[in-house]
């Protein structure tokens, strides 16, 4: 893995983090307010700084991430409680919907799913037997462990928090910070944040209106780049879970699996 793909990845997964509590910053305000509402009179800092503390403070939110350099997608809701409802989308490889309650966890994986999984008539013959039913089973297997990791907001939140260097750590880079001219994100005017190191570029967009949330980040290495989506702060996470007729144990995949 090059340098500059490690950076690309620790930015996607800490991108509201780095973009957010970004430190030895020089603020650079815009030229024109124009529509920004009450950040108009706030530096770059304090917008992010804002921005960080409502994305902290949320109960629950919605998550939607994709990157050049991998076909997955995760667009999951997630709370505190470590309950979230959405999918795991890996392109060609297949689709998972996730749900997951306290200790419980339910999968349905798709066709394309099944057959990247299991090798020649094995993934057709799950494909067929299992249409359109959960495989279900507990945080006490490792598999949906593995998987119940991306429900965690509170290991979201603690990976976005600023966080003092350690003491054998060089000094980070310098970082400049900077106010864009505001825009629209899918029908909400936001303040994009420009955050510019020596090899990568990452924007925030703060909602301009309201809590000033942070809805989009978006991180640039070189030709690669990588996307989250953050929306419905501290909308409940759906609580309808399969009905058992609809449901198989998670030991029929993994039995599946290992006798490939």
């Amino acid at each position: 893995m090059t340098r500059r793909r490690r950076s690309l990845t620790a930015l996607a997964c800490g991108a509201a983090g780095a973009a957010l509590a970004a430190t030895c910053i020089a603020a650079v305000p815009a030229d024109d307010p124009g529509d920004e509402g009450d950040l108009a009179h706030k530096s770059a800092q304090e917008i992010s700084d804002d921005a960080l503390h409502a994305l902290l403070g949320a109960k629950s939110l919605r998550m939607r991430t994709e990157t050049s350099t991998d076909d997955t997608k995760l667009d999951l809701t997630l709370d505190q409680d470590g309950n979230c409802n959405g999918n795991i989308n890996k392109g060609k490889l297949g689709r998972v919907d996730l749900i997951k309650r306290g200790k419980d966890v339910w999968l349905k994986p798709d066709a394309a799913y099944w057959k990247s999984q299991l090798p020649g008539d094995e993934g057709s013959t799950a494909a067929r037997n299992y249409q359109d039913r959960f495989l279900h089973g507990t945080t006490d297997d490792a598999f949906l462990q593995s998987l119940a990791t991306a429900c965690d907001l509170n290991a979201f939140q603690k990976s976005v928090a600023p966080q003092p260097p350690a003491p054998d750590q060089p000094s980070p880079p310098a970082v400049t910070l900077s106010k864009g001219r505001p825009t629209t994100h899918e029908g909400t005017r936001v303040l994009p944040i420009v955050k510019k190191t020596e090899d990568a570029t990452q924007t925030v967009y703060v909602a301009i209106k309201g809590t000033h949330y942070p809805l989009k980040i978006t991180t640039q290495v070189d030709d690669e780049s990588s996307t989250i989506l953050l929306s419905d702060y501290d909308r409940p996470v759906p609580s309808n879970t399969p009905p058992p007729g609809q449901t198989v144990d998670i030991t029929a995949l993994e039995n599946r699996t290992q006798a490939a």
